[in-house]
């Protein structure tokens, strides 16, 4: 490891220690932003702080997460916390929900947007027998949603961002686990619209309720991060077009509920998302497979 390389971690992990106890300014936002280590999540988490909030940051490596909390805290603006948790690993999630309820006695948005792409390529099983992306992408995301709503709800009025994508492949019931035909490209387009189903429904599950939006978008497409160099694409917009849509949905006014994004502008998913028995038997799904009552 080269001595700056070695100097920036230090300063890095200094940050975190000091920010163990750090609490948002009265007044201020508390938006929490999964898989905000790097890539979109990193610049959605950089620009909120800018802009005054406290962002809660999440991520698996402890390294990068104290990289982007000692960045926000020399910037001066916002304030952040780090706390670290493999989407892989619904324990961890529990674990990551009860934590963030014992710390945060409000919280006014929740930004999901940790997620993998399509490599590897091979299928691949979670401890708990759950395919790999259809844990990491849909079912972790949809268990802390659902672990925090009640705050959320308190929180009020209050947003949820499901940060989705334009790839969509109809979850077959028979094979959530996708044991037949498997592609990788087939299971991320499972796990991005089921995203988007849970949008829709829980939307309809709170219409009416305590002012809490929920929307999904497809932020930009093949943004230069490193889901996308790993999978060997070339990037076709950036970061900044990605940041600006995720934004717009934390902080818009009128915004609506219940909606899907491509970018800026109202986009239409798949035709699974409008299909309420669909939605209906996602739901049951989610709730057996995340042991949710």
């Amino acid at each position: 490891m080269k001595p700056i390389q070695a100097v920036s971690i230090v300063l890095a992990l200094a940050a975190l220690a000091g920010s163990a106890t750090a609490q948002p300014k009265p007044g201020r936002q508390v938006i929490l932003v999964t898989g905000s280590t790097g890539g979109l999540g990193r610049e959605v988490a950089l620009r909120l702080a800018a802009g005054g909030a406290h962002v809660i940051l999440h991520g698996r490596d402890t390294a990068r997460g104290a990289e982007v909390l000692r960045e926000i805290q020399q910037a001066g603006k916002g304030s952040a916390r780090f706390y670290p948790a493999d989407f892989a690993s619904s324990a961890e999630v529990r674990r990551f929900a009860e934590t963030i309820l014992r710390d945060y006695q409000r919280l006014d948005v929740l930004v999901n947007n940790a997620g993998v792409g399509t490599v590897p390529v091979e299928r691949q099983l979670t401890d708990e027998g759950h395919e790999f992306r259809f844990q990491v992408n849909y079912l972790s995301g949809y268990l802390l949603t659902r672990m925090l709503l009640p705050r959320l709800l308190a929180s009020a009025p209050s947003r949820i961002v499901n940060v989705s994508s334009g790839s969509a492949s109809p979850i077959d019931f028979d094979d959530v686990m996708i044991a037949k035909n498997f592609s990788p490209m087939r299971a991320y387009g499972q796990s991005k619209l089921a995203q988007v189903l849970f949008t829709f429904e829980l939307a309809r599950e709170l219409e009416g309720k305590n002012g809490v939006l929920v929307n999904a978008l497809h932020p930009a497409t093949l943004m230069p991060t490193g889901m996308v160099a790993a999978a060997g694409y070339q990037p076709r917009s950036t970061i900044d077009e990605g940041a600006r849509a995720v934004l717009q949905l934390v902080l818009a006014p009128d915004i609506g509920t219940g909606r899907f994004f491509n970018g800026l502008a109202p986009g239409r998913p798949h035709a699974q998302a409008f299909d309420l028995e669909a939605r209906a038997k996602l739901e049951k799904v989610s709730r057996e497979l995340t042991g949710l009552p």
